[in-house]
């Protein structure tokens, strides 16, 4: 199917993640044979099943799944709430759009529900690790609120390692917005709180 719905004066148009087409639910066991087509890109990290299935038990309200009218996924989004006191937060961990879903805005629907849902948890901020190099996922990203709080060196592995930065983003327990003030220098993984 090709995801087409009639726009204004009767002309097809491309269906946007915005119309009722769109369906985000928990992500299930299901999911996971069906969702290739979104970890192929290459900057997506690929986890084992067992990291899924962990998330899927115990953060199953930060594991979602965009689908289309047709059953094909779209994007998802997973995440948690870790720390505490003021460090109590929400984190994504992984977010990600098939190619052919983005920039219609899926990734900042994903994005806002997982904000919301880390509202409802009283969390004061909600951040996210991205490649340095992501420079499309790092604009988004501000665009949608976030900012840079530390440059993590290493963070990722492969043939060549690569920084990541840790962005963040207040949300409303944290009224002066401590939480989202960057650090000077850089952090090792191991360095991480």
């Amino acid at each position: 199917m090709d995801n087409k719905v009639t726009g204004p004066g009767g002309g097809s148009m491309k269906e946007t993640p915005n119309s009722k087409m769109t369906t985000i639910r928990p992500f299930t066991c299901d999911d996971m044979f069906k969702f290739n087509n979104v970890n192929l890109d290459p900057l997506t990290e690929t986890y084992g099943l067992s990291f899924y299935l962990q998330y899927m038990a115990r953060w199953p309200e930060y594991f979602q799944v965009a689908k289309d009218p047709s059953g094909n996924i779209m994007g998802y989004i997973m995440g948690k709430a870790e720390g505490m006191g003021e460090n109590w937060h929400g984190h994504v961990t992984a977010l990600s759009v098939a190619p052919e879903y983005r920039r219609l805005g899926l990734a900042e629907k994903l994005m806002k529900r997982l904000e919301e849902i880390s509202e409802n948890k009283k969390c004061y901020f909600v951040d996210l690790f991205v490649r340095v190099s992501n420079e499309v996922a790092v604009t988004m990203y501000k665009k949608l609120g976030y900012s840079v709080y530390r440059r993590v060196i290493e963070y990722y592995s492969g043939d060549v390692d690569e920084d990541a930065y840790d962005m963040r983003k207040a949300l409303s327990r944290d009224m002066n917005k401590t939480s989202v003030i960057p650090l000077k220098d850089p952090v090792r993984p191991e360095e991480l709180d």
